[in-house]
């Protein structure tokens, strides 16, 4: 009885092992291992940088504000002849992606402007990161992380409003546009 405890034990070791041990890609190796390969391009930017008018928000708006942490963008940038490179990293965000633990929210475009899908991990009002992939033929593909808190993607929705609305200056805007010239 004794040994087929131990037996029973050292099973379960084995398989707890060997599935902490899993090797598949991930999200941020795929950041990581992009962000300085040529034809990507990559930033960070903390919310505190879109400097914000808070006292222009609404009170979901700034629940919405308070919850975001950052910003992470990787993006390829389509040339002529990387055309084959770039579907091939596409390839691989598109099988991360696949993962059941990213929840497709969204889905949209068109073959022509270029198409975009929105994923989360988390659920309602408890989603510590937003995915978004867009990709065009001509301009390349991008994969922005929305990383925070108990983010809500409808209040995330209304947040993103103040971006339409203008209520950020258009120079604080071009701090950020400035990395990709």
């Amino acid at each position: 009885m004794n040994s087929s405890i131990k037996t029973l034990i050292m099973m379960l070791i084995s398989v707890v092992t060997l599935q902490s041990c899993n090797q598949d890609p991930t999200l941020q190796s795929f950041y990581v291992d992009s962000e300085l390969a040529p034809g990507f391009t990559s930033l960070d930017v903390p919310i505190s940088l879109l400097k914000i008018d808070e006292t222009l928000l609404d009170e979901e708006q700034q629940e919405a504000y308070d919850s975001v942490d950052k910003l992470s963008l990787v993006a390829f940038v389509a040339e002529d002849g990387n055309a084959e490179e770039m579907n091939t990293e596409y390839a691989k965000v598109e099988a991360i992606l696949k993962n059941p633990k990213y929840e497709e929210l969204m889905r949209g475009g068109n073959s022509t402007d270029g198409k975009f899908v929105i994923k989360c991990i988390g659920d309602g009002d408890n989603v510590d990161e937003f995915i978004l992939l867009g990709n065009s033929i001509e301009a390349g593909f991008a994969v922005v992380r929305v990383l925070g808190d108990d983010m809500n993607f409808a209040k995330i929705m209304k947040l993103a409003s103040v971006l339409d609305e203008g209520n950020i200056e258009e120079t604080q805007l071009k701090q950020i546009t400035k990395f990709f010239q």
